[in-house]
């Protein structure tokens, strides 16, 4: 089984414009709604690809029943535990020039609903998938991603998207795949990389580090594969971008669909750079069609 995790979901809330003006009324073109999380996103995807997974998190309030209602009508198992305080609102507007994101605060958890979460971690089993991914809320231990890494039982392949200290402190631990983007590698290291040589040696820095696969996303520029059978530069196939939200948790998501297939890391790399650019040429995320029309234009160098 695949399990995701999402600890800081939210409602995330769509806002379309011709232009944002500063201290002014301003009138929308569209707006709409949808459950927001990394990990939501990564079963969202799954599931319409045709593989089951449990998603796990905190939700609470009016707006993590909407959450919980949108989930279940997906067809994805949940088990969430449900916290007093409501879950959070993000606002994501776009204009004609640029997209801009308002990151809503997220509720407190308390010691106790932490504890029940915990408690669901431990159904975890060798040969199971866990996908750690996104923000962790203040009211969270800081190392919480290890101490959750830390109640599974050997065997389980842990694959992070996550940033900062987060992923610092779960490379301790040995983790299956890392999915930074460039500007989170320059940000881990503190340095600036101009060349695919630079981002390739700071990416096997963190295979050093301990992970045994890193996949580093470079937006319109592609994708970097470094396993240790080698590195693999990805292509992003022709479209239109419409929008990036959602872009990083289908490229997961198309590896796990390849990883659930039995197929080697190097080999599943297509289906992520397919997932993660079709999700971006759409409104929303990508289907499995949409996914699959993508293939025969991608194209892996091994360097």
């Amino acid at each position: 089984m695949i399990y995701t995790v999402t600890l800081n979901p939210a409602v995330d809330y769509y806002l379309s414009m011709d232009k944002f003006i500063e201290g002014e009324l301003n009138s929308l073109k569209d707006a709409y709604t949808l459950p927001g999380g990394k990990g939501i996103n990564v079963s969202k995807v799954l599931k319409n690809f045709g593989v089951e997974s449990i998603t796990l998190g905190f939700i609470g309030g009016f707006t993590g029943e909407y959450i919980r209602k949108n989930i279940e009508e997906y067809g994805i198992q949940q088990d969430f535990v449900k916290i007093k305080e409501d879950t959070r609102i993000n606002i994501k507007m776009k204009t004609n020039e640029k997209e801009s994101e308002i990151s809503g605060k997220a509720p407190n958890i308390s010691k106790e609903e932490y504890k029940i979460f915990l408690e669901k971690i431990k159904n975890i089993k060798s040969g199971d998938i866990l996908v750690l991914s996104g923000s962790i809320p203040k009211s969270l231990p800081k190392d919480v991603y290890v101490e959750i890494i830390r109640e599974l039982p050997s065997g389980v392949k842990v694959i992070v998207d996550t940033r900062g200290d987060s992923l610092k402190d779960v490379l301790k631990e040995g983790v299956f795949l890392v999915k930074p983007n460039n500007h989170e590698l320059e940000e881990f290291f503190g340095e600036k990389y101009f060349t695919d040589e630079e981002i390739i040696e700071a990416g096997k820095k963190l295979m050093k580090l301990g992970s045994e696969n890193v996949l580093i996303s470079l937006g319109k520029d592609g994708s970097i594969l470094i396993t240790k059978n080698g590195v693999y530069r990805g292509n992003v196939p022709k479209g239109k971008l419409i929008s990036s939200v959602g872009a990083g948790d289908s490229m997961v998501a198309g590896v796990l669909y390849g990883i659930n297939r039995g197929e080697k890391i190097e080999d599943v790399y297509k289906y992520g750079i397919a997932s993660g650019s079709s999700t971006a040429f759409s409104e929303g995320l990508t289907t499995f069609e949409n996914m699959k029309k993508l293939l025969n234009e991608i194209e892996i160098k091994i360097i």
